[in-house]
């Protein structure tokens, strides 16, 4: 693999990890109702776990309440089971052919609690990060030891990858602050 062909698979790598950052932070509830709460629920249909996302409908009618709507009727008691298993902060309520989840509002405590895991989550998308430098580094070392490229070319795509570093845990610290105002927003 060619050397610029390696940074340019680390930057996909740096990238794929904001992504990653970002569907973690989507599923932290923030007070108010978000379909991506319910991103991780899979329900058991027709002999196979499926994302709630693909049999029903998700709604938000208002702040605090999420409904949920399948399309096959036959699912909803399967989902309620699922939707009772998560914590939500209430139990999911069948009314007809759909399930509304009136999510409570959030105190205090609740949203420091979550602060600090936005923190401990953009931290370790950093390590992650971090790890990625590590890896490509040590591949370009080991192309410059096998004389693939000069150790002028080292320091430059050496310097190269830093930067692509930085720009990754720069664009956490903004996810990661932009959460923190968002939790703290009442």
């Amino acid at each position: 693999m060619a050397v610029s062909d390696l940074i340019n698979q680390c930057e996909k790598d740096m990238s794929l990890k904001i992504e990653k950052l970002k569907t973690e932070f989507n599923s932290l509830r923030t007070g108010r109702a978000n379909p991506q709460l319910l991103d991780s629920v899979y329900v058991d249909y027709y002999g196979s776990k499926v994302p709630l996302k693909q049999i029903a409908a998700i709604s938000v009618p208002d702040a605090r309440t999420l409904e949920i709507k399948p399309w096959d009727k036959t699912a909803l008691d399967e989902i309620e089971v699922e939707l009772k298993k998560i914590d939500l902060g209430s139990i999911p309520q069948k009314q007809g052919d759909i399930i509304r989840v009136n999510l409570p509002p959030m105190n205090e405590e609740q949203r420091k609690k979550l602060v600090k895991v936005v923190a401990q989550i953009a931290e370790d998308i950093r390590v992650e990060i971090r790890n990625i430098r590590r890896d490509y580094i040590e591949k370009i070392k080991k192309a410059q030891k096998n004389s693939e490229i000069s150790e002028d070319d080292l320091k430059r795509h050496e310097q190269n990858i830093q930067k692509l570093t930085d720009k990754y845990i720069e664009n956490v610290n903004q996810i990661s602050q932009a959460k923190e105002k968002e939790l703290l927003t009442i």
